[in-house]
C-alpha cells in the first residue's frame, strides 16, 4: 500500500500539507467535456480561494517556509485556474459583482505566487530546495499572463482596480487603497520575471523577454495606466510611488535610452555597422589563429623543454610553438596560473536588481517604448519625481534602501532619453525642411531633478555609499550625475535665456564644493574588483566632470569654491609648530583675535579655485591603474569608452607632463598589445590612429628618459609614488620657493638726531655687523644716482636756454632785460605735456641690485634697509609683489651729494659707540602704529557708501589706545586653561565664523566710543634725555608754586568781606558744603579731574551749570580742545593735590565763615559741576 501512494515519492513536502492543498485546487473548479473545455467554478470556490490564501499567509509566512507555494506550482494552480477564472470574465459584464469579487480574490492568490524571489545570506534548507523550482515556475506565470490564447489577463487585472483609481482620494478606504496596491504589485511582479541564467529556460526566451513584455504592456493599456497614476502623482495618489519607481525601473534596466530614438534608416545603419564590426573581429581571429594553427601534414604532438637561468624547468606542448618565439613565449605566459585568493562578494550580476547587463529590444518594442518615454516626459517626469524625492528625504517607512537606488538609476535613465529626444527632434525637423522656425522646448519639464533639494541628496547619498562601500548604490548615483552634469552642458548651449542662467547657477552651485571634486577622485582611485559596470560609470563621471570643470573654470577665471578642512589643517600645523609659544605674552583675547585673523584671510585665500592643483589630484598613479583596467578591455569597448580612457592618458603625459605614470611594464605592454598585437585593436576602429599617435609619442618619451637615465628601467616594475614622480621625471629634486618675508623696520631712537647722527650709527651698526660690502654698494647706488641727476638737470637747464633764446634780443631792444616776454611755444599743448611727463617719470632713478645676494639682504637685513631709506632711498610696490628701491624725483642732486659726503665720512672712519652706547642699542623697531594701513571708515570717522544708519556716519576724534602686553607669571592654571582650550576646539563652520566676527567688530567699537582721553601720552617713554627731563620738571615746579599762591590769595580775599549778620547761617550751611566738596575731592580719579583753560575757576563758585550749559551749546567740541591740553591736564592734577593738601592742612584759614555770602543773604548750594574729559562733555556725549 505504501508503494502505491503517490504522496510517499516526493520528500520535499510534508504529506499532510500536500494533500490539504491538492483538495482545496481540486475543489476550486475545472474543465469538463461537457462544458466543450471551459473552465466551471466550484460550488465554493470563493472560499477555496480564500482557503488557499490563509495556507499562504499562515504557513508558508509565518513559518518562513515555501511548501505551499512549492505545492501549488505543482498542481499548476495559475496557469490551470486562476487565469481561467480571470479570463471567463467577460467585457460586458460590468456591474457582476460576484465576479469582481472572485477575480479579486484571484487578484489576491496571484500576487504572492508570482513575488521575485531572490538568494539571500540567510536562507534555510527549505528555501534552498525550493526556490529554484519556484524560478523557474514563475517564468510559466509570466508567458501566461502576458500572451494567454484568450483574453487580455493584465486588462481584466487593471479592471479590478479601476473602481478604487475612480474614487476621489478623500473618499477612499483603506480597501480601496489594498485593492490598488494589489494591482500594481501584480503588475510589478511580472516586469521584474525574468529567466534566471542558472536555470533552464524551457525555451520561453521570447515570450518572456523584455520586448513581449513592454509589448504586452501597451497592447493591454498598463501604459496608460501608469501615466495615470504618475501626472496625478501628489493630488490623487499618494501611496503608489514607490510601487510604479518598481515597475520603471524593470522596464527600463539595462535598455540603451539612445537607440529608442533613432529612426528606423538610422536603426538599419547601426545594425549593419554593429554587424561589419563582429564580421571584422571574427576575421581579425580567423587571421591570428591561421598563424599558429596546424598544417595538414603537421598534427603530431609536440612537447618544449624551456631551461631557466635557475635550472628551472619549463614544460609547452604544441606544434605551433616552433615557428615563433613570440607565441611560445605568450603561449608559456598564458599557462601561468596565479590562484589569489578571492573575497566572497555578493553576487549583483545575477539579480533581478542588476542594471548593468545590456538588454536589446526589438523594433516594435522600441517604438512602444519610445513613445511611453515621451508620454512620461511630457506629464508624469516631475510629479513623480518630485513625491519621491520628499519621500526619500523624509525618510518615510515605504522607501527601502534599494529604492533609493532605483530612484537615481530611473532618473538618469529618462535624463539620458531627454537629451537623446531632443537630439532627435532637431535632426527631423532639420530634414523637414517646411517647420524652419523650430524652437526647442524648455528644460522646466525636468526640472524636479535639477533642483537645489536633489543635489543635496544626491551628495549626501553619494557620500554614504562611498563611505559604506555599497557600490552599486554608487554606481546608480554615479549614473545620475553624470546625465545631470550632461543635462546642465546643453543647457548651457540652448537657444533660450531661462535655460542658460539655470545652467549657469547649478554649475555654480556644483562646482562651488570642493568636497565634490574631492569625492570624484576618490571614487575613481576606490576601483578595484567592482566589476565592469562600476568601472565605466566612475570613468564615465570622471571625464565629464573634468572637462566640464575644465570649461567652466576657463570662462569664469575668478570662480570661488568652499574648502574649510585645508584652512583648518593650517591652524593646527602653526599651533604645533610653535607658533602658540610665542604669543605667551600677549593677551588672549588679542590672540584670538589676531587667529581668527589669520583663519579668515588663509580661508578667503584658499577659495580660489585653481585647474591645475585639482587636475594633480586627479592624476595619479590610482587614477592611471583605474582607466588601464578600463583600457584593457578594449576589444569590447565603445568608441565613446575608447575615447574616455584615450584622453586621460593623454592628459596624463601631455597636459599634466607626467608620463612617468605610465612607465610600469604592464602598461606598456598593453599599449604595444593594442597597437601590434597579437589581439590587438581592430584597425579599422575610428580610435585607432588616435591611440597609435598616443601610444608612439609615450614609447618616444619613455625611450629618450632611458636613455638619459638607465636607471630609470629599474622603476618600470613598479608603480610610482608622489615624493619621487618629479624626480623620476626630471632627474633632481623640484625646487620648492618660498616668498621673501622682509623682517621689521628699524628706526634711530632720539628726536632731535640728525641725519648725519643717524647715518653714522647706522653705519657702525653694519661695520660691528660685518656688513660693510653692502654699505659700499649703497654709496655706490648714490653715487649713479648722483650723476644721472646731474646729467638730467643739466639737460633740463639746455631745453630751457634753448627756449629762452629767441626772446634775448627783443628784451635788450625794449631796455627791459629783467621783463620776460612769454612766447607760445612751438608745438601743442598737448605735446608739452607729454613732453613733461616723460620728463617726470625719467627722473625716478631705480635702484638695481647687484645679485640676488643684495635682493636677499635688502629683504632680510633691517639695518641695510634703514640705511637706503636715511640715503634717501624709497621702496614700492609693482604688481608682481616685487619691492623695488628707487631714488625720488623731490631730491636735486645737490642733496644727494651732501648725502654722500656724509655717507663717505662715516664710512671712512665709523665710530664704535655712541655716549657710551653700542651703535645696536640706539636702534630700535619702529613704530608699528605708523606703519599700520589707513583704518576702516568706521574707525577714521568717514561714511562709505554702501553703509547706512548712525554707526556709519559716526566720527571718532583719538585712535586706538595701544593694547597693552598681560605678564603672565607662567603659572600652571594659565597654561592648563590654553591646553584645554586647544584640546576642547572643534571645526566650526562660517556661521559661527561670522558671528564671531560681528561680535568682534561690535566689541571694538564699543571700546573706540569708550576713548575719551588718553592719547598717546607715552609714545616717548623708551627715549631719554635727561636735559629735556630736567628742564620739564623745575617748570613743573614753578607753575605749581605760582598756582598755590593765586589761589591763596584769592581765597584770604574772600575771607574780609564776611558778613556777620550770618554768621551761623552759613557756618549752618558751608560746614555741608564742605563735607560735600571734601568727599568730591577724595573720590575723583585722575581721569575724571576738570580741566579748564582758566586754572583759577576750579573753585570759583561764579561759574554755574546754565554757563557750562551755555558755553557748549555755542562752542563746538573741536574749539573745546586746547593745543596745550597736554600740560593742562597735567596741571589740573598737580593743582587738585596742593588744593587738597591746603585744605586738609589749614583747616582755620579756609572755613566756612571766610567764604563770600551772597548778597541775598543766604548761600546759594553750588550745582555740581558737570566733569569734562579733554574738552568733551561727558553727560550729553553719552546721551
Amino acid at each position: 500500500m505504501e508503494e502505491d501512494n503517490p504522496f510517499e515519492k516526493s520528500k520535499t513536502v510534508d504529506p499532510e500539507v500536500r494533500a490539504y492543498v491538492y483538495s482545496l485546487v481540486t475543489a476550486l473548479g475545472g474543465t469538463g467535456v461537457d462544458t466543450d473545455g471551459k473552465y466551471v467554478l466550484g460550488d465554493d470556490a470563493l472560499a477555496c480561494l480564500r482557503d488557499l490564501k490563509r495556507w499562504l499567509k499562515l504557513y508558508d509566512e509565518k513559518l518562513n517556509r515555501l511548501d505551499v507555494a512549492r505545492c501549488l506550482a505543482e498542481a499548476n494552480l495559475v496557469n490551470g485556474d486562476l487565469l481561467p477564472i480571470l479570463a471567463s470574465w467577460q467585457a460586458d459584464e460590468v456591474n457582476n459583482t460576484v465576479r469582481a469579487r472572485i477575480a479579486l480574490a484571484v487578484l489576491e492568490l496571484l500576487v504572492p505566487l508570482t513575488w521575485p524571489l531572490e538568494t539571500a545570506s540567510e536562507m534555510t534548507q527549505n528555501h534552498h530546495r525550493h526556490i529554484p523550482y519556484l524560478q523557474q515556475a514563475q517564468v510559466l506565470y509570466k508567458a501566461g499572463l502576458l500572451g494567454h490564447d484568450t483574453a487580455s489577463i493584465l486588462r481584466t487585472i487593471v479592471r479590478v482596480g479601476l473602481p478604487s483609481i475612480a474614487t476621489p482620494q478623500k473618499e477612499r478606504t483603506n480597501r480601496d487603497e489594498g485593492i490598488i496596491k494589489l494591482m500594481l504589485y501584480s503588475i510589478r511582479n511580472i516586469a521584474a520575471i525574468n529567466i534566471v541564467p542558472n536555470i533552464p529556460s524551457q525555451g520561453l526566451e521570447n515570450e518572456v523577454s523584455r520586448s513581449a513584455t513592454i509589448e504586452g504592456f501597451r497592447f493591454q493599456d498598463v501604459f496608460a495606466l501608469i501615466l495615470t497614476i504618475c501626472s496625478n502623482m501628489g493630488e490623487d495618489f499618494d501611496q503608489q510611488d514607490v510601487i510604479v519607481l518598481e515597475i520603471l525601473f524593470h522596464l527600463t534596466k539595462g535598455v540603451d535610452a539612445e537607440k529608442l530614438f533613432l529612426t528606423e534608416e538610422q536603426q538599419k545603419v547601426q545594425k549593419t555597422s554593429e554587424l561589419k564590426d563582429i564580421l571584422s573581429k571574427e576575421r581579425s581571429m580567423q587571421r591570428d589563429y591561421a598563424k599558429i594553427a596546424p598544417t595538414r601534414h603537421g598534427r603530431f604532438g609536440t612537447m618544449i623543454w624551456m631551461k631557466g637561468e635557475d635550472e628551472r624547468l619549463s614544460v609547452i606542448s604544441g606544434q605551433d610553438n616552433l615557428r615563433d618565439g613570440q607565441n611560445t613565449l605568450l603561449k608559456m605566459d598564458k599557462s601561468k596560473k596565479f590562484n589569489k585568493p578571492k573575497q566572497k562578494m555578493k553576487d549583483e550580476h545575477h539579480t533581478i536588481y542588476d542594471f548593468d547587463k545590456t538588454v536589446h529590444l526589438n523594433r516594435q518594442a522600441s517604438e512602444s517604448l519610445r513613445m511611453f518615454t515621451e508620454e512620461f516626459l511630457d506629464s508624469g517626469f516631475n510629479p513623480l519625481f518630485a513625491h519621491l524625492r520628499k519621500a526619500i528625504a523624509r525618510e518615510a517607512d515605504r522607501i527601502q534602501e534599494l529604492n533609493v537606488r532605483q530612484y537615481f538609476y530611473v532618473v538618469a535613465w529618462f535624463l539620458k532619453a531627454e537629451r537623446a529626444r531632443r537630439d532627435w527632434q532637431k535632426k527631423a525637423h532639420v530634414k523637414n525642411k517646411v517647420q524652419a522656425g523650430f524652437e526647442p522646448d524648455s528644460y522646466t519639464i525636468v526640472a524636479a531633478v535639477l533642483d537645489q533639494e536633489t543635489f543635496i541628496l544626491l551628495n549626501r547619498v553619494m557620500q554614504k555609499s562611498f563611505d559604506d562601500k555599497e557600490w552599486q548604490d554608487l554606481n546608480a548615483t554615479m549614473r545620475c550625475f553624470t546625465q545631470i552634469l550632461l543635462t546642465i552642458q546643453e543647457m548651457a548651449l540652448s537657444p533660450l535665456e531661462e535655460d542658460q542662467e539655470i545652467a549657469e547657477n547649478i554649475q555654480n552651485r556644483i562646482f562651488y564644493e570642493e568636497i565634490t571634486h574631492d569625492r570624484v577622485v576618490g571614487i575613481v582611485k576606490a576601483y578595484k574588483d567592482q566589476g565592469f559596470g562600476y568601472l565605466d560609470a566612475s570613468t564615465e563621471l570622471a571625464h565629464v566632470f573634468l572637462r566640464m570643470l575644465e570649461r567652466y573654470s576657463r570662462e569664469n577665471v575668478d570662480l570661488q569654491i568652499r574648502s574649510r578642512r585645508r584652512a583648518r589643517r593650517r591652524k593646527e600645523a602653526n599651533r604645533a609648530a610653535g607658533t602658540g609659544k610665542e604669543m605667551d605674552g600677549v593677551d588672549d583675547d588679542q590672540r584670538s583675535e589676531d587667529e581668527d585673523a589669520i583663519d579668515t584671510a588663509q580661508v578667503t585665500k584658499e577659495r580660489k579655485f585653481d585647474f591645475g592643483r585639482f587636475s594633480a589630484k586627479f592624476t595619479t598613479q590610482k587614477s592611471v591603474d583605474t582607466f588601464t583596467a578600463l583600457a584593457k578591455y578594449y576589444r569590447d569597448l565603445s568608441v565613446d569608452q575608447l575615447k574616455r580612457a584615450h584622453r586621460f592618458f593623454y592628459r596624463v603625459a601631455f597636459k599634466q607632463d607626467l608620463a612617468v605614470l605610465l612607465y610600469r611594464v604592464d602598461i606598456i605592454s598593453l599599449f604595444y598589445r593594442m597597437i601590434k598585437g597579437p589581439e590587438g585593436l581592430d584597425p579599422h576602429n575610428k580610435m585607432f590612429r588616435e591611440w597609435e599617435e598616443l601610444v608612439r609619442q609615450v614609447l618616444k618619451k619613455m625611450f629618450k628618459k632611458i636613455s638619459e637615465r638607465p636607471e630609470l628601467v629599474t622603476e618600470l616594475l613598479f608603480s610610482k609614488i608622489n615624493a619621487t614622480l618629479f624626480y623620476l621625471e626630471f632627474g633632481h629634486e623640484k625646487q620648492t620657493s618660498h616668498p621673501m618675508r622682509t623682517t621689521t623696520e628699524l628706526e634711530v631712537k632720539g628726536i632731535n638726531r640728525t641725519l648725519d647722527d643717524k647715518i653714522a650709527i647706522v653705519v657702525a651698526a653694519l661695520d660691528s655687523s660685518k656688513k660693510m660690502y653692502f654699505v659700499s654698494w649703497v654709496r655706490r647706488s648714490l653715487e649713479l644716482a648722483v650723476d644721472e641727476r646731474k646729467s638730467w638737470e643739466a639737460e633740463a637747464l639746455a631745453r630751457k636756454e634753448m627756449t629762452e633764446q629767441p626772446n634775448t634780443d627783443a628784451s635788450e631792444a625794449q631796455g627791459a632785460t629783467d621783463v620776460q616776454i612769454p612766447l607760445p611755444p612751438p608745438f601743442g599743448e598737448a605735446d608739452a605735456n607729454i613732453v613733461e611727463e616723460n620728463h617726470r617719470a625719467n627722473i625716478v632713478i631705480v635702484v638695481k641690485p647687484r645679485d640676488d645676494e643684495d635682493i636677499m639682504e635688502m629683504n632680510r637685513n633691517a639695518k641695510l634697509r634703514l640705511l637706503m631709506t636715511l640715503v634717501g632711498m624709497e621702496k614700492t610696490h609693482s604688481a608682481a609683489d616685487v619691492i623695488t628701491w628707487s631714488f625720488p624725483s623731490t631730491l636735486s642732486s645737490e642733496q644727494l651729494f651732501a648725502t654722500l659726503s656724509i655717507l663717505d665720512k662715516h664710512m671712512s672712519n665709523p665710530q664704535t659707540e655712541f655716549d657710551g652706547y653700542e651703535p645696536a642699542a640706539l636702534l630700535r623697531r619702529a613704530n608699528a602704529i605708523e606703519h599700520k594701513e589707513p583704518q576702516s571708515s568706521t574707525l577714521t570717522g568717514f561714511i562709505d557708501d554702501d553703509t547706512e544708519g548712525t554707526d556709519a556716519g559716526e566720527e571718532f576724534l583719538f585712535p586706538n589706545n595701544l593694547r597693552t602686553r598681560t605678564d603672565h607669571d607662567g603659572s600652571e592654571e594659565v597654561k592648563k586653561r590654553r591646553l584645554i582650550r586647544k584640546r576642547k576646539a572643534e571645526p566650526v563652520d562660517d556661521v559661527v565664523i561670522e558671528e564671531r566676527r560681528r561680535a568682534r567688530e561690535e566689541a571694538a567699537l564699543a571700546r573706540r566710543r569708550a576713548i575719551k582721553s588718553e592719547l598717546y601720552i607715552h609714545a616717548s617713554d623708551d627715549e631719554t634725555d635727561e636735559e629735556r627731563d630736567r628742564t620739564f620738571f623745575e617748570l613743573e615746579a614753578l607753575r605749581r608754586q605760582k598756582q598755590a599762591k593765586n589761589v591763596l590769595s584769592a581765597l584770604a580775599t574772600g575771607q574780609q568781606n564776611v558778613d556777620p549778620k550770618h554768621h551761623k547761617s552759613s557756618a549752618k550751611g558751608t560746614s555741608k558744603s564742605h563735607k560735600r566738596k571734601g568727599q568730591t575731592i577724595s573720590e575723583d580719579d585722575d581721569d575724571n579731574n576738570t580741566s579748564d583753560t582758566d586754572s583759577g575757576s576750579i573753585l570759583d563758585p561764579e561759574i554755574s551749570l546754565s554757563d557750562e550749559e551755555d558755553l557748549t551749546k555755542e562752542t563746538p567740541i573741536s574749539s573745546q580742545v586746547n593745543e596745550s591740553e597736554d600740560d593742562l591736564i597735567l596741571e589740573d592734577k598737580i593743582l587738585r593735590q596742593d588744593v587738597q593738601h591746603e585744605i586738609t592742612s589749614k583747616p582755620a584759614v579756609i572755613s566756612a565763615n571766610d567764604i563770600e555770602e551772597d548778597s541775598d543773604g543766604d548761600m546759594a548750594r553750588m550745582a555740581p559741576r558737570r566733569r569734562l574729559r579733554a574738552g568733551f562733555v561727558v553727560d550729553s556725549d553719552e546721551e
